[in-house]
């Protein structure tokens, strides 16, 4: 699972990197992203992408937020659900493995939520579970390889 972390951490903070840097700057994320991947991108705003891996189950609650960038042979999703407590990464473990990932906690849940891991064949999944002021916040991101 190390090599899952290493190949999930790049595109995280990648992701980051897009979404954050320009509302920093002030500039139009969707603008940003469009230039930096020739238009490989969607930014459906308060929804899932249409493309989003169906492999991949979603908690139910609201989405705060969706995006996927990249081709058919190397994409990215980040989807942003808003869930009622900090035990939904719990409930998100068991529907990954339920799914057929190969999960690993990463973080032990506390009040302030937790994190894990998985794989399942060309798809990787890291979900995180933070705090906010008006409850708890799923965020998932999800990468797919050619396997090259």
């Amino acid at each position: 699972m190390s090599h899952l972390v290493k190949r999930i951490t790049v595109p995280v903070a990648l992701a980051i990197a897009l979404l954050a840097g320009p509302a920093l700057a002030g500039c139009s994320v969707q603008n940003l992203v469009h230039d930096v991947t020739g238009g490989k991108v969607d930014v459906p705003g308060k929804s899932v992408p249409k493309d989003f891996p169906s492999e991949v189950p979603l908690a139910s609650g609201e989405v705060l937020s969706g995006a996927g960038i990249g081709d058919a042979k190397s994409k990215i999703w980040n989807v942003s659900v808003r869930v009622t407590d900090n035990t939904a990464i719990d409930e998100v473990l068991k529907t990954l493995t339920s799914a057929g990932f190969n999960c690993k906690t990463l973080t032990a849940t506390t009040a302030d939520g937790g994190a894990l891991v998985g794989d399942k064949g060309n798809l990787n999944v890291a979900v995180v579970e933070i705090k906010d002021d008006k409850g708890f916040v799923l965020n998932y991101t999800v990468t797919k390889s050619d396997g090259k």
